[in-house]
Formats: C-alpha cells, sequence, structure tokens
C-alpha cells in the first residue's frame, strides 16, 4: 500500500465522493432523529409507555450523541476519519433493527442510547472530512449540501413516519418506523468503504488524552442525566449539581496537568478560547435545541392536541421544512457574501416566527391554527436554512490546524446537550398537559414551551451579534492531504 500526496485541486473527484459519504451519513443519522417523534403516540400505545419512559426514548439518543462527540473526534483527528464513520454507521443500523424487535420501552431507551454513541461516532468525521477536503467557499457549500440533506431528512421524516404509521395501522406501526434508516445506514457504510480514502498517520497525531476524554464524558452525562429525569416527572438526586462541580474540577485540573507535561489536552485552549468558535458554538446551542424543541413540541400538539393523524401533522411542518432545506443548498452563497449580519437577520426571522406560532396557539380557532402554523413554519423554515450551513462554516473557519474533528466535536455536542435539554423539558411541559386531556390544557403548554424556544432563539441572535464584524469565508489554498490508497 503506498502513499501519495494529493492536493484539493487534485481531487476532485475524490472530494465528490467523500462528500456523497458525508451525504449519506448525515440523512441516515438525522432522519431517524426526526422521524421518532411522529411514531410516539404509537410506541406509547403499543409498550404502554409512561411519560418517564417516553421522555427518556426521545433524550436517549441525543444523549448517546453528546457523549461520543468529543472523543470521537479527536480519535478521528489521530487515527484517522475512515474507520470511526463506517464502523459508527454500521452499528447504528443494526441497534435500529434491536430497536424493533424490542418488547419493553426499556429495551428500546437502551438502543437508543446506543444508536445515539454509534451516531456520534461517526457524525464528527462527517464535518471533519468535509474540513479536510474543502476550504472558503467551497466548504460553506459542502456544508450547505450537507444542511440541505439534513432538511430533506427533516421533510421526509414526518411525512414518511405519518404514512407508514398510517399503512402499518395497530399499535406496532412504530417498529416499522424505527428500522426505515437502515437501507441508508447500510449504504452509507458500503460507499464508505469503497471510497472514503485511508490517511496515513502523521507524527504527532497520535496522541490521545483518554482520561480528559472519560471526564468530559462523565461531565455531560452528569449535567444531563438529572434535566431528563426531572422532566419525565422523576426526582434528581441532591448530589447532582456536587457530582458535576465534582467532574469539572477534576476535569480542569487534569487537564491543566496534562498540557504542563508536554500533552494536547481534549479542552484546547487555542480552540476554545477563540471568539470566532466560541460565537458560533454558542449560536448553534441555543438555535438547536430550539428547532428541535419545536418539531416535538408541535408534533405532540397537533396529533394529541387536535387530532389529526401522523400524515396530517407531518404535513403541516413539510413546506416549511422544503423550503428550509431549498434556503441551506443556496445559504453558501449568503454566507460567503455577508457573513455573520446575514446568520443574525434569518436567527431574528426564525425568533418572530415562533414568538407569532404561540400567539396562533393561544387565540386561533383549529382551522385557523392549522393553516398560520403552515405559513409561520415556512419562515422559521427559511430562517433555519439560511442559519446552519453558514454558522458551521464561520464557526469552523479558523480552527487551529490537525484539530477539525475536535472542533467538529465540541460544536456538535454544544448543539447534542441543548437537544437533551430542549426536548426533555419542553416534551415534558407539553406531555405533563395530556393528563387533563382537554384542548385548553395542551394549548397552554404549547404556548409556554413555544415562548421557551423563542427565547432560546433571541439568546442565539445576541450571540451573533457579539461577533458582527466576522467577515465572510475567504477562498484560500488548500493543504495536502496525505493519503493512502484504500
Amino acid at each position: 500500500m503506498s502513499d501519495v500526496v494529493v492536493g484539493k485541486n487534485a481531487t476532485t473527484r475524490t472530494g465528490d465522493r467523500v462528500l456523497a459519504v458525508c451525504l449519506v451519513v448525515g440523512f441516515a443519522t438525522l432522519i431517524d432523529q426526526a422521524i421518532l417523534t411522529v411514531a410516539i403516540p404509537s410506541v406509547r400505545a403499543s409498550l404502554d409507555a409512561g411519560t418517564a419512559q417516553v421522555q427518556w426514548i426521545v433524550a436517549a439518543y441525543s444523549l448517546g450523541f453528546a457523549i461520543a462527540l468529543v472523543p470521537a473526534g479527536r480519535l478521528g483527528d489521530a487515527r484517522g476519519r475512515r474507520g470511526l464513520l463506517v464502523g459508527g454507521v454500521a452499528t447504528f443500523s443494526v441497534l435500529s433493527v434491536v430497536a424493533a424487535t424490542a418488547t419493553s420501552a426499556d429495551v428500546v431507551i437502551v438502543c437508543r442510547l446506543l444508536q445515539g454513541l454509534a451516531a456520534g461516532t461517526a457524525n464528527p468525521q462527517v464535518i471533519g472530512l468535509i474540513q479536510d477536503h474543502f476550504t472558503g467557499w467551497r466548504r460553506t457549500r459542502a456544508l450547505g449540501a450537507y444542511a440541505t440533506v439534513a432538511g430533506f431528512a427533516g421533510v421526509i421524516a414526518p411525512l414518511l413516519g405519518g404514512a407508514v404509521v398510517g399503512l402499518a395501522g395497530g399499535a406496532d406501526a412504530w417498529r416499522w418506523v424505527v428500522v426505515l434508516n437502515v437501507p441508508f445506514g447500510l449504504a452509507a457504510a458500503v460507499l464508505g468503504l469503497a471510497w472514503l480514502p485511508r490517511v496515513a498517520r502523521v507524527a504527532g497525531r497520535a496522541q490521545l488524552d483518554v482520561p480528559g476524554a472519560i471526564l468530559l464524558g462523565a461531565a455531560t452525562l452528569a449535567v444531563l442525566l438529572p434535566a431528563v429525569a426531572l422532566s419525565g416527572g422523576g426526582s434528581a438526586s441532591p448530589w447532582s449539581v456536587s457530582a458535576v462541580v465534582a467532574i469539572v474540577v477534576a476535569l480542569v485540573v487534569w487537564e491543566r496537568r496534562y498540557a504542563r507535561r508536554g500533552g494536547r489536552p481534549i479542552l484546547l485552549p487555542a480552540l476554545l478560547t477563540g471568539r470566532r468558535f466560541a460565537t458560533g458554538t454558542l449560536v448553534a446551542t441555543f438555535s438547536f435545541g430550539s428547532s428541535l424543541g419545536t418539531a416535538l413540541v408541535l408534533m405532540l400538539f397537533l396529533q394529541e392536541g387536535l387530532g389529526l393523524s401522523a400524515w396530517e401533522a407531518g404535513l403541516v411542518g413539510a413546506p416549511g421544512a422544503v423550503l428550509g432545506a431549498l434556503c441551506s443548498a443556496f445559504a453558501w452563497r449568503v454566507a460567503s457574501r455577508y457573513g455573520r449580519p446575514a446568520v443574525t437577520v434569518a436567527l431574528a426571522a426564525v425568533a418572530g416566527s415562533l414568538v407569532v406560532s404561540a400567539a396562533l396557539v393561544a387565540w386561533a380557532s383549529p382551522t385557523v391554527l392549522v393553516v398560520g402554523l403552515v405559513v409561520t413554519q415556512v419562515v422559521g423554515g427559511a430562517g433555519s436554512g439560511l442559519v446552519h450551513a453558514p454558522n458551521q462554516a464561520l464557526t469552523l473557519e479558523e480552527v487551529p490546524l490537525g484539530t477539525s474533528g475536535l472542533a467538529a466535536g465540541f460544536l456538535q455536542v454544544a448543539q447534542r446537550i441543548s437537544a437533551v435539554l430542549a426536548l426533555a423539558v419542553l416534551g415534558g411541559i407539553v406531555l405533563a398537559s395530556v393528563s387533563a386531556g382537554e384542548l385548553a390544557a395542551y394549548r397552554h403548554a404549547t404556548v409556554v414551551a413555544l415562548g421557551v424556544t423563542a427565547a432560546l432563539v433571541l439568546a442565539s441572535v445576541v450571540a451573533s451579534l457579539s461577533d458582527r464584524r466576522s467577515a465572510p469565508p475567504t477562498l484560500v489554498p488548500a493543504p495536502a492531504l496525505e493519503c493512502a490508497a484504500a
């Protein structure tokens, strides 16, 4: 096996293939996250799942995802991304089949957690590969393609899930929904083996901060577990806060000691203290949690509050999701021309759409409400489509050399922490109204939840305004990649 050095200008075919693999992986993992929200009523009926179990089923995937992201990103930087991506997405697919055969809600929860770990292992490699193979506006365009696929996953998931639930019928319809991602996951694994180049190890890249990764994962777990437990009607130990503090202190002490000994800590100061990276991570954190939380809240309200079928509920959000995907495809042009201000304006539009949605839920008749939500979701979808890819490009534009996987891991772990908290808290707010069984109770809970999501987006607007001077992504010559013939 001979090593060859390939530059960006000489690897157009390789870059296209790498991007294709990344898009399939992204679609497989993202459709799984979005499609389950449609099947929640079916899961509740089939497995007799209580509110707490439903919360865990919804949140476990993001919880596992968040724990794996940073260690997997750093491991990809050090040892190569090909094996991690292929292994992660293959394991993810197998676990989907296992989940579909589960006979209890607890088994589904475990499978969702393990799926999240597998997807969290593969996903930083996607962003890392894009970082490795593209620069400047080409990178923004590649991220835009990834965001477009994510948008279409969001479009297809509720429609496909709703159609499957309707066609399959019965309480076990959710089992067919859970395995819909399997063909895409297996295709991603096969294409990854065939098309992803083997990257030769470079001296100095193999150093891993294993204790730091373990402590960071423990800290993430310690933060998120009490939130999910509380939102599901459970209780959190009074020692939870103490555990979080103790783990964080231990992490900081270890990282400082490790750095003094000449190691490269997982909490890399040059990365975490960069203004553009910090700003972009805050924007992604607030906006991502709001986006997933809004989707869950509206799905629950439309189905269990207004009595719409899963298919009908999916249709309400479909136009906005389609427009969001289309906007993602062209967002790189906006980012290349306007930079951070474009992201800020788009976020403000999303915040406005959430405020109007809350007003409609509070006061509109069912017919006006459904039509109005279609319109507000169109505005919100377009805004979201113009946020995610440009924000990622701006955030990762100036990360230190050799840390693209680690940077992607931190960016996504922030998103996943936000997702777990948002899904747990917002889902808990709406599900708590189920016992009341009245439309008025559903309306009140949904208004409160949408108010929280609007506040999250407004926080992202404030964060984005703090970096108004960020220039558009630049086009710079790409460093060569040392690749080995596969």
